[in-house]
């Protein structure tokens, strides 16, 4: 794990009555410009650089941080589940998220795990500087329009995939089984030959997946079989062996 923090005796220096700010992001040079472009600012110190959400949680308690910027999109412990552990904690630290891509449910996810906001990371430095200051106040980042029309969103996805898990729970053993082999990488002809039908019958159980998961590909039906728990994958490690754990 690399991270950087200020230590005790420099933070008590330099913080004064500045906002003092942790950043978290996977990407350490990412961090590390973010710093020196904040610190330039008179009135914001950044007091740590991390690069995964648990040193961002350890850091902003730590170091009593006032704001915390970090990544939404982490490896292990992602930005969301940060906020909403500073939440439970009732740490007073204020959090926006960082973000590479634009997704109309982010906003909301962010907001109901305690955040104040999105930024995108392909702002200027002052739109950073900006959302710390106005995150700092309590000052909201987004229009309360924009807020609703993500949480309106991020309810219809939940009532589609509440929908999808029921159909999900639907599909028999056999089209289970299907399904299984299709995303281990069999062929028709394999698929016909391991089961012991004829390739009429694996069509038309395949085409009653399709029917009954509302969907219009096999790919379809694999990655929602695979989202929702329904089918595993075959990880592969480093040294290219198959994880016994997934066989």
């Amino acid at each position: 794990m690399n991270q950087r923090t200020v230590g005790p005796t420099i933070g008590a220096m330099a913080t004064g009555g500045n906002i003092k700010v942790v950043i978290a992001d996977d990407h350490l040079s990412f961090g590390e410009a973010l710093q020196v472009a904040l610190d330039l600012e008179r009135d914001l110190v950044v007091i740590g650089v991390v690069t995964d959400g648990a040193a961002a949680f350890d850091a902003a308690l730590t170091n009593e941080a006032d704001v915390v910027l970090m990544d939404l999109d982490m490896p292990g412990v992602d930005g969301i589940e940060v906020a909403k552990r500073l939440k439970q904690a009732a740490a007073t630290p204020a959090v926006v998220l960082l973000t590479s891509d634009h997704d109309n449910l982010a906003l909301a996810r962010a907001v109901q795990a305690g955040a104040r906001g999105l930024i995108a990371k392909t702002e200027s430095v002052g739109a950073f500087a900006t959302a710390v200051r106005r995150a700092h106040r309590g000052d909201p980042l987004h229009a309360s329009s924009d807020v609703e029309d993500s949480f309106r969103r991020l309810r219809e996805q939940r009532a589609r995939d509440g929908q999808l898990s029921d159909r999900l729970d639907r599909l028999t053993p056999r089209e289970l089984q299907i399904l299984q082999l299709m995303a281990d990488g069999f062929t028709p002809e394999e698929l016909s030959a391991d089961l012991g039908m004829s390739r009429h019958t694996l069509r038309t159980h395949t085409q009653n997946v399709l029917t009954k998961l509302g969907v219009h590909t096999k790919l379809d039906a694999i990655v929602a079989a695979i989202r929702f728990g329904k089918v595993r994958t075959i990880e592969v490690s480093p040294e290219g062996d198959l994880d016994p754990e997934n066989v």
